[in-house]
């Protein structure tokens, strides 16, 4: 087994492939995520994301068309549970900078306003509406998983660790999840999985903890009961998507729907209860 750790896309990233002499796919699949995030990254002024921002319309690359195409179904297939279009949300409640450099504590944000802009996606060109601004951060993620994890394959079965965006070709790998108790294992054979939660990236404005995870139909971060969600997809863009979904679906809902889709997830609620849903059990 070889492994390889550093830092891309504002997170720790791990790639492990079962093989002997990976070393030329490890560093091509490493150079895949820096590359996807010089693209995608919200917080690069030469990303090629910041410039659709800027400029509203751009002839786009194949991966920034890609992300957006996904993300645009996402939010039709989730009913607007997952949107792009919250960027300007994240900003207005702090979340403005790398996560990194994001001040624990200062006063109050600015006041939200739901997302739900027009994006259109034309052959290579996408066009946004007036004071429209698109975030990626956790599809982009996903992608990058999915991504790499194509890149590192060559060299045997492989897993690829985006920050809890997990990806997999070939082989079984047990994966630990936390519940609201003792840790849960889930294989993962060739599937992925993703984490949604409001107990990692948080901050307080005016006294108040607010998080990442926006409800684009406040625009401010979501008032759900869920406090951690976990799901297994078939590949880990699919499982970033219906992660947060379920996750502002709330607890019973999430349950529910989860079981419908025969979708594995593993939901802890704020009262720290965990139920497993969509065929766990």
């Amino acid at each position: 087994m070889e492994r390889r750790n550093f830092r891309a896309m504002g997170t720790d990233i791990e790639l492990l492939v079962d093989a002997d002499g990976a070393g030329e796919a490890l560093d091509a699949a490493a150079s895949e995520f820096h590359r996807l995030e010089a693209l995608l990254s919200r917080f690069r002024d030469d990303s090629e994301l910041s410039q659709l921002n800027r400029e509203r319309s751009i002839e786009a690359g194949p991966d920034l068309i890609r992300v957006v195409e996904l993300a645009l179904a996402a939010r039709e297939r989730t009913h607007g549970r997952f949107d792009p279009t919250v960027h300007d949300a994240v900003v207005a409640a702090g979340y403005d900078r790398t996560f990194d450099e994001v001040p624990a504590d200062g006063p109050a944000v600015a006041a939200p306003a739901p997302a739900g802009g027009g994006v259109r996606v034309d052959g290579y060109w996408i066009e946004l509406d007036d004071g429209v601004r698109i975030d990626l951060g956790g599809i982009a993620k996903g992608y990058a998983a999915e991504r790499a994890a194509e890149v590192l394959a060559v060299a045997g079965p492989c897993l690829v660790n985006a920050g809890g965006d997990i990806a997999t070709r070939g082989g079984s790998w047990p994966v630990g999840v936390e519940t609201g108790s003792e840790p849960l294992t889930l294989e993962l054979t060739g599937t992925a999985l993703a984490t949604s939660g409001r107990d990692r990236r948080t901050w307080r404005r005016d006294g108040r903890v607010l998080h990442h995870l926006i409800d684009p139909r406040t625009g401010a971060p979501a008032d759900s009961d869920v406090l951690r969600i976990t799901v297994v997809a078939p590949d880990a863009v699919e499982a970033e998507v219906a992660a947060t979904s379920l996750f502002l679906a709330g607890a019973r809902a999430a349950v529910a729907e989860a079981d419908a889709a025969q979708l594995p997830a593993v939901i802890v609620d704020a009262q720290g209860r965990t139920t497993l849903a969509g065929g766990l059990g």
